[in-house]
């Protein structure tokens, strides 16, 4: 694989010249709009508020009727990471399933709504949906670059019918690195470098620049990332990884004093990536042999993709109690992943003791009739979001009303030939290239109009009632083509499905420390462009309840959820198929019930030397099962739910010195996992379930002055590996023992 060097605007990123510390530099005010804004616009007066946050700040969390955690820029800087994986695992009621060891295209679940390719939560890059087409094909194989990200935010509960369409199980919310604010009117600006080397060819780079005015700003930067990789593939060298990612921002705001302020923000980003990713993993006994090992025949696997956005965000402030915003977006991904096919039967026959699949699958046995796909994809999202902040009284009762309504189009065009080879003496010998019809020649759309009401009531000083109906009108259509000019054209399919989606929550606080919640909503999930005519959408009615502790020295929260599906929906994919063996197209798996426990607890010791060891524990139980037979019968009343772990569990701690050093640790532990809805059937093997595992990741910090910091990581400390995943063929494992050395300076 091609090794890419660092383009001419990375390396003047990486070598800007240093400008002067803006000390009282905050994170910009846009990224400060709360679900509850109102104490916030009193403060500022006629400030704007921008709507990349869903949540704002940890202290927003305690106001909301449901369950919410925000990652912020101080705890992503304990471990520096940059896999989406090893930031949320830590989040209760979030569930994982890694597939390439860099968390370049996750597999997130929240409170059982499945984890497939993140296809059942509302992806969001700062406020807006970021999957590539999350109405036609929902499947995120786009993420965006953790490592550049200034914070993430979980929401469940009844707030998360505000980010649909997918409020089953709630909305992830990535914030990019903000234009500082001007505060004042004084000038503003700041600049960071980060570098980073480590084992399996692990560099990194991350650096930017922004300044601002009172009344402009601007930002721009780079994340990239190249990788050996940790897989070896027989007889063709390691698995590479290459991403690059560029972001400028810019921002224009009306004078303090302006009648009306307003405020103009325009983001544009771009990135590459280049990554010898593959769908095929191991036979059992080949991975107890070397975890990290890769069959030749699929040493030509390869995913190359791009994507771009575009989001404008206008903010207009017409008295302090309403504020209107308005943001439209263009998403656009291209991709091609070239992948290995079909020989996931060799894999089977083989860990059924087959000896002439495996002298294939090890190079030793000629083979005829290896199929390799481009999975050659143009999704194209697009739209524009229009909502109202209004802060009213009515009597004795306060309310903060925020009424919304989205207009979004999203379409994915397939056209993916199919490559025939031969196995020759261990080698991939090419034969012939087959032109796409039918499934692999097609066109899927998506319209889509949602609106929202949300109120926020203030009872009295204690109970706030939050009031919130959602509506998710959806009309999709796939039409398949029978040539490759695209002027025959085969089965026309469409579908629309529109809902009504209501959720109220309460929050009472007891006293100064205990507060607590209840709420119920529905949950829903369009199916895909792929849905027959009369498909209907993931429906469910969704309960929790709980309580929220924090007397200063100590804080916790213990919510109960509980998920009523009258339907449960799978999108299916090549990544995760359907009961029936579908790699497309949507399958009903009838009715379910997902119930569970979320726990955290969480405090500071300072020790007498000024030290302090922070530490946090989060644990999440989860049970599921369908509660009645499926429509097509592979699916019956008591299977479980595919790839939903029972027990998840993390502890995070370390010691500070309060001044130039510090050592943190995680811990993280995930319960073996089904990998389809038969496991728990009398006769099944361990080829059907994962293996439970137990992480640890570990960083220490080194601050020679406020700008220079140094620091030494090692994910996976004790380099434990098992099977995280059986899916689409054969076992793969995590990451293994990783050190890599980084230094930062920010000025």
């Amino acid at each position: 694989m091609t090794r890419f060097v660092l383009s001419p605007l990375a390396l003047a990123l990486a070598t800007v010249t240093a400008a002067p510390v803006f000390a009282d530099a905050q994170p910009d005010q846009q990224t400060k709009r709360q679900i509850s804004p109102q104490s916030e616009q009193q403060e500022q007066g006629s400030g704007l508020l921008e709507t990349l946050s869903v949540i704002g700040d940890a202290d927003a969390v305690e106001r909301l009727p449901g369950s919410a955690h925000v990652v912020d820029e101080e705890e992503l800087a304990r471990f520096e990471f940059a896999d989406i994986n090893r930031i949320v695992r830590s989040i209760p009621g979030v569930y994982l399933r890694e597939e390439d060891g860099y968390g370049l295209r996750p597999n997130i679940g929240i409170r059982g709504s499945g984890s497939g390719r993140s296809s059942k939560i509302s992806l969001m890059e700062d406020g807006v949906l970021a999957a590539p087409a999350p109405y036609a094909a929902p499947s995120a194989y786009y993420f965006p670059s953790t490592g550049r990200m200034s914070g993430i935010e979980v929401l469940k509960g009844p707030s998360s019918l505000q980010y649909g369409p997918f409020t089953v199980g709630g909305a992830v919310n990535l914030l990019s690195t903000p234009i500082p604010d001007a505060t004042g009117g004084a000038e503003a600006s700041k600049g960071m470098v980060k570098l980073e080397a480590g084992e399996n060819g692990e560099n990194r780079l991350h650096s930017y620049y922004a300044s601002a005015t009172e009344t402009s700003g601007w930002l721009l930067e780079t994340h990239q990332q190249i990788a050996d990789g940790f897989r070896e593939i027989d007889r063709a060298g390691s698995a590479d990884i290459q991403k690059e990612d560029y972001l400028l921002k810019g921002r224009l705001q009306t004078a303090t004093g302006a009648r009306y302020p307003q405020q103009l923000d325009v983001k544009l980003q771009y990135s590459e990536e280049l990554s010898g990713m593959s769908y095929v993993g191991l036979t059992d006994a080949d991975f107890d042999a070397d975890p990290n090992r890769r069959y030749g025949l699929t040493a030509l696997d390869e995913m190359q993709n791009r994507h771009s956005t575009l989001q404008l965000n206008h903010s207009i402030s017409f008295s302090e109690r309403f504020v209107l915003h308005t943001q439209a977006y263009r998403n656009q991904y291209k991709r091609d992943w070239f992948k290995t096919d079909n020989i996931g039967g060799l894999l089977d026959d083989a860990n059924n003791g087959d000896s002439y699949a495996q002298g294939v699958l090890d190079g030793e046995i000629d083979y005829s009739g290896i199929k390799l796909k481009h999975n050659n994809r143009k999704y194209d999202s697009r739209g524009v979001q229009i909502s109202a902040d209004w802060q009213l009284a009515s009597g004795a009762i306060t309310h903060d009303l925020i009424i919304a309504v989205r207009r979004h189009w999203d379409e994915v065009d397939r056209f993916q030939p199919v490559e025939t080879f031969n196995q020759v003496d261990g080698q991939l010998q090419f034969v012939e290239k087959q032109l796409p019809t039918g499934s692999n020649n097609r066109i899927e759309e998506a319209d889509a109009t949602a609106l929202f009401v949300y109120d926020e009531m203030g009872l009295t000083d204690k109970l706030t009632a939050t009031a919130v109906l959602r509506y998710e009108d959806v009309q999709t259509s796939q039409q398949r083509y029978d040539d490759v000019a695209r002027n025959l054209e085969g089965d026309d399919i469409s579908n629309a499905v529109d809902e009504w989606l209501p959720g109220v929550g309460l929050v009472y606080e007891l006293n100064t420390a205990w507060t607590m919640l209840a709420g119920v909503h529905r949950g829903f999930a369009p199916p895909g462009a792929g849905a027959q005519e009369g498909v209907g959408a993931e429906l469910s009615t969704n309960y929790e309840w709980g309580a929220r502790f924090d007397n200063g020295a100590l804080n916790g929260e213990l919510i109960a959820f509980f998920s009523d599906y009258s339907n449960t929906v799978q999108n299916c994919t090549i990544a995760v198929k359907c009961p029936n063996g579908a790699d497309s197209g949507t399958y009903s798996l009838g009715e379910s019930e997902i119930l569970g426990l979320e726990a955290t607890l969480g405090g500071e010791w300072v020790l007498a030397n000024g030290w302090l060891i922070p530490w946090r524990a989060t644990y999440t139980y989860t049970e599921a099962e369908t509660t009645g037979d499926a429509d097509g019968g592979e699916v019956l009343a008591g299977d479980n739910l595919a790839y939903l772990p029972q027990t998840v569990f993390a502890l995070t701690t370390g010691i500070d010195s309060g001044a130039e050093w510090r050592v943190d640790l995680t811990a993280a532990y995930q319960d073996e996992m089904c990998i389809d809805n038969e496991c728990n059937r009398p006769g099944s093997t361990a080829l059907q379930r994962t293996e439970s595992l137990w992480v640890v990741d570990a960083a220490a910090h080194y601050d020679f002055s406020q700008a220079l910091s140094a620091y030494l990581k090692i994910d996976n400390l004790l380099d434990q590996q098992a099977i995280i995943s059986r899916d689409p063929d054969g076992a793969r494992a995590n990451k293994p023992r990783t050190a890599i050395v980084g230094v930062r300076y920010a000025f």
